[in-house]
């Protein structure tokens, strides 16, 4: 090694040190910025135990109003949604992930409408990049999606028109790139709205596409990226009326679509072993999920690899590790599958009932009952309950990972567990 070449290394290497230094808690955190996290696929790092008591919390904090929407996180900063039942007040606020501490808070007006009894009006989980927070909210006469900056100020808001459903609205917005994406499939059975998908330059608001959509029932879906080597990404929606789509990015334009959802679809779209889940169900049964192998080249069309009917979860979204995918079903059966063939490793029946989606942190799997308890088990193929850990009050809501810490999220009150 010449002496030049040797003096660059060193001076790169101190380089690398001293941006170290200057930022360590910024370059290890993890960043969770949309409904489950990164994707939506519900997995990040976070040393938790899987029984623990209040003692182990850094903080809880009571909220005001209540929601059922997820905690998302930048940097050292916490924003969430929830309202007031008795009228429909929206209220979005900021806290410190240190210490839980409200640092802001927004309140919006709005009407007072019907919902599901398992709904809340602060159902829809916020977006947030390094300048804004993305917020969604519906009622009959308006669809409300609006950017905040970090601080709290007004950005810019949209209005998309009105939004039908008895059950009201539920969908989250998500970030790709220079654009925020919102879904928008509505619908009742004796009364129809107009559905479509929705992409905003994500500093402005301005509408960049729309793409029309079959209006039979409304669909919770918030979408995911489907990346392979050499390809164009694809944007994946499911709904009842639809079934799995593929959208492109750029333009709204459909690349692909398989019909293979014959009830609502409430859950989000999850990738595993180059296969797309996605389930669909009712308040009746019927719930089952598919496992969507998509086109390889264009002269192809996507089909359905296999369909779990057995304990399908209805509203809990799946989650994947590797080429293992575990299923949440709502009334507490959860199994573990080969991801790539559908072969069932163990199912076993942990109590409760569930609206609320499993999350992995590290080794473990965590999920959320609507009576506030937090069931861990092993992320693994063999099934072992690691606890079960009372929260102190309802929940249906997912928890969220970032900087090495579980954020979990009931009715009313926000905890921070884990890490440091």
């Amino acid at each position: 090694m010449n002496a030049r070449f040797a003096a660059r290394i060193c001076c790169t290497l101190g380089l690398l040190t001293l941006l170290s230094a200057a930022t360590p808690g910024r370059l290890a955190a993890q960043e969770w910025t949309r409904f489950r996290g990164p994707n939506g696929t519900g997995v990040g790092e976070a040393d938790i135990p899987g029984e623990w008591t209040e003692k182990d919390y850094h903080w809880r904090v009571e909220l005001p109003g209540i929601g059922h929407s997820c905690p998302v996180l930048w940097g050292d900063k916490i924003f969430l949604t929830s309202a007031f039942e008795d009228t429909c007040t929206r209220i979005v606020l900021c806290l410190d992930a240190a210490d839980g501490k409200i640092l802001w808070r927004r309140e919006f007006t709005s009407t007072q409408h019907t919902k599901h009894p398992m709904n809340s009006f602060a159902s829809c989980t916020p977006a947030v990049d390094e300048e804004r927070v993305y917020v969604a909210w519906t009622a009959p006469e308006e669809y409300t999606l609006m950017a905040l900056d970090h601080e709290g100020r007004d950005v810019w808001q949209r209005n998309l028109g009105p939004f039908v459903s008895q059950h009201s609205g539920g969908t989250s917005p998500v970030i790709y790139k220079g654009m925020v994406i919102l879904g928008n499939d509505q619908g009742d059975e004796d009364a129809n709205g107009v559905s479509f998908l929705n992409a905003f330059d994500r500093r402005s608001g301005e509408p960049l596409w729309q793409r029309a959509r079959q209006t039979e029932q409304v669909a919770y879906s918030t979408p995911c990226v489907f990346s392979r080597p050499g390809k164009p990404d694809e944007l994946i929606f499911n709904s009842g009326a639809h079934g799995v789509t593929s959208i492109d990015p750029k333009n709204g334009n459909v690349n692909w679509e398989l019909d293979v959802l014959d009830k609502r679809s409430v859950s989000s779209p999850v990738i595993a072993a180059g296969l797309i889940f996605a389930t669909c169900g009712s308040g009746g049964g019927g719930n089952y999920v598919a496992a969507v192998s998509p086109p390889r080249s264009k002269s192809e069309r996507p089909k359905l690899a296999y369909r779990v009917d057995d304990s399908a979860p209805y509203v809990p979204t799946v989650v994947a590790k590797g080429n293992l995918v575990f299923l949440w079903s709502d009334a507490g059966v959860v199994s573990c599958l080969e991801a790539a063939g559908g072969k069932q490793l163990w199912k076993k029946r942990v109590g409760g009932s569930y609206s609320g989606s499993p999350v992995i942190a590290g080794d473990k799997l965590i999920c959320m009952s609507m009576d506030g308890t937090a069931v861990v088990l092993a992320a693994s193929d063999e099934y072992q309950l690691l606890g079960k850990n009372p929260l102190g009050e309802e929940s249906r809501s997912t928890p969220s990972i970032a900087g090495g810490r579980l954020y979990l999220r009931t009715y009313s009150h926000l905890i921070s567990l884990g890490g440091k």
